[in-house]
């Protein structure tokens, strides 16, 4: 009963905070002339074309500072909360949460082409995660916190309850148990509950009921799946180039945001659509005759630039609500397109604006059955649905062979946090045999005698010792059976066993890590292996036994398991 207590608070505390989130970055785009209605109601004042180019500078420069706080000098996003679940505990910095929070409010206030999804991710995964901290049930209290933070903050912004409890599942948790299922499920619930039935807010956009009219364009939204794939694949190298680019520029790290900033507002003079979130522009572009096909193409391009540039350039923000906007910017092309081309037996444009933005979004995030439950719990059209599935389909299997399953897997693989090989080997990748070091070894410096390392040998009834220089430094081992050999040579037991110590192949440092080590053993045939401080300082710590190593597996696994149904 405690645990559904847990996700009724941490959902009810996640979703309070995205709805303060969004009517904070609502408010600061009508003040600061950012959004369509402020510019319409400022008419063709001079002061807009000023606010369109000073604003999103000047939040960038405010943004910069801020992030400098942050320890790691870097906004915080959905791949930090990856990389928190899936290495233990879902411990998040609450510092970095609430300062990303904020450099995000401030930089979608003003008008940065970023999303909000991503900042409302991770700041429902830091709720969960401090929340969590004070319930006493373990460390898969704070897994289990921070998904339902996360799911929280998908139904609330989204008005999906479902989607928001599969995203926690598919994308941040990425497993199922029944003790993290059912406070996910409540959280979401309550999440949908206060903004659906409290704050009566309005979905995202409204689709009426349309339907595909013809079998044949089936083969079309394969099409705009794989056209889809190229597109999303587009968004996200652009997003590591302009990366690049940045660590390549020698510019203060906290101007960089505020350069980005100046040029999407210059751009935004001619294309205003590609500032902030996009909300109106994304509403739009499911209307016919909303955009021409030409103004549908210059703000797709144009999107994918400047969202790329401002994430690349250091804005706090996230990927979702662009690849969204992007999506079904190329989707709505794809529908004019037939249009231009004489094809007058089609469906709705919709269909083809809301089977893009999946096709686009899906593979960005990751998370396909989320994309396809967002749009069925948005238009609840079984025939839109079932359009938006085939398009995913193709669009995710096409974008993993050219990119890989996400952005957020691909940042955190450029990090060494490599998902492509399931959990277990990240975890074993990121733990170290320095537990499992043991002392009990025998030992035997340079100048001792061939006689004293059979008695040591003899008397800790082992069949190896290591040798080390008087300064500790590791030389080679040295065997009983070298040692039997030897007498049977009639080799003078009066000598020291320096030149006699062979170096081994294998030697472990003390960083070496359990997934390295059960690779490295493979061929191992012996009694233990040496381990030293690093390959530097080649000083001898202890040896590690092969049995030690396969329960250092063993302890892991065992540990991740319980973890993931909670009965640690």
């Amino acid at each position: 009963m405690f645990i559904l207590v847990f996700g009724c608070v941490v959902g009810a505390v996640s979703s309070l905070a995205a709805i303060g989130f969004v009517e904070a970055i609502d408010w600061l785009n009508d003040l600061l002339l950012i959004s369509p209605r402020s510019q319409m109601i400022a008419g063709d004042s001079s002061w807009v074309v000023v606010a369109t180019v000073l604003v999103p500078a000047i939040g960038g420069l405010i943004v910069g500072i801020i992030v400098q706080f942050i320890p790691e000098k870097r906004p915080h996003g959905p791949p930090d909360v990856i990389r928190a679940v899936q290495g233990f505990g879902g411990h998040i910095p609450s510092r970095g949460g609430v300062l990303t929070a904020l450099a995000s409010m401030v930089g979608l206030g003003c008008g940065a082409s970023v999303g909000q999804y991503g900042p409302l991710t991770h700041m429902g995964a830091t709720i969960g995660a401090f929340l969590s901290r004070f319930s006493g049930s373990g460390r898969s209290m704070g897994t289990v916190g921070v998904g339902c933070g996360v799911a929280a903050a998908i139904s609330t912004v989204f008005n999906a309850p479902i989607a928001g409890i599969v995203f926690a599942h598919e994308i941040i948790l990425r497993h199922y148990s029944l003790r993290a299922f059912a406070p996910i499920t409540v959280s979401s619930t309550v999440g949908y509950i206060l903004v659906n039935v409290v704050f009566e807010r309005n979905p995202l956009f409204r689709v009426e009921d349309v339907r595909v009219l013809y079998a044949p364009e089936f083969l079309g939204f394969v099409a705009i799946g794989v056209v889809g794939a190229l597109v999303a694949v587009i968004f996200m190298r652009s997003i590591q180039y302009f990366d690049q680019l940045s660590a390549r520029l020698n510019v203060a790290q906290y101007l960089k945001p505020m350069l980005a900033g100046a040029c999407v507002g210059i751009v935004a003079i001619w294309i205003p659509d590609i500032l902030g979130i996009g909300r109106e522009t994304l509403r739009f572009a499911i209307i016919e005759d909303a955009f021409t096909t030409g103004e549908l193409a210059i703000t797709l391009i144009a999107k994918i630039a400047a969202t790329a540039l401002c994430i690349g350039f250091g804005f706090a923000g996230g990927v979702f609500s662009p690849a969204l906007l992007i999506g079904i910017l190329f989707g709505a092309l794809v529908g004019s397109g037939l249009e231009i081309a004489g094809v007058e037996s089609h469906s709705d444009l919709s269909i083809y604006a809301i089977c893009g933005m999946a096709a686009v979004t899906s593979p960005v995030i990751g998370a396909p059955l989320t994309s396809i439950l967002i749009v069925f719990e948005l238009t609840r059209n079984y025939g839109l649905t079932t359009a938006v599935m085939v398009s995913v389909v193709f669009s995710n299997v096409v974008a993993y062979r050219v990119f890989g399953r996400s952005l957020f897997d691909v940042q955190l693989k450029s990090h060494g946090f490599d998902l492509s090989f399931g959990r277990d080997k990240v975890v074993l990748d990121h733990r170290t045999i320095e537990n499992y070091v043991t002392q009990s070894f025998t030992q035997l410096t340079i100048t001792d005698t061939l006689s004293v390392a059979k008695k040591r040998l003899l008397a800790d009834s082992n069949t190896e010792a290591y040798v080390v220089s008087e300064q500790q430094k590791y030389v080679g081992m040295l065997t009983l059976m070298q040692l039997l050999n030897l007498e049977q040579t009639g080799q003078s037991f009066e000598q020291a066993v320096g030149p006699f110590a062979r170096t081994e192949s294998l030697v472990f440092t003390q960083s070496t890590t359990i997934w390295a080590a059960m690779n490295t053993m493979e061929d191992f045939v012996g009694e233990s292996i040496p381990v030293v401080h690093s390959d530097e300082h080649r000083t001898l710590i202890g040896v590690v036994y092969e049995a030690s190593i396969v329960k250092a597996y063993l302890d892991t696994i065992t540990q991740m398991r319980a973890e993931e149904h909670g009965s640690n």
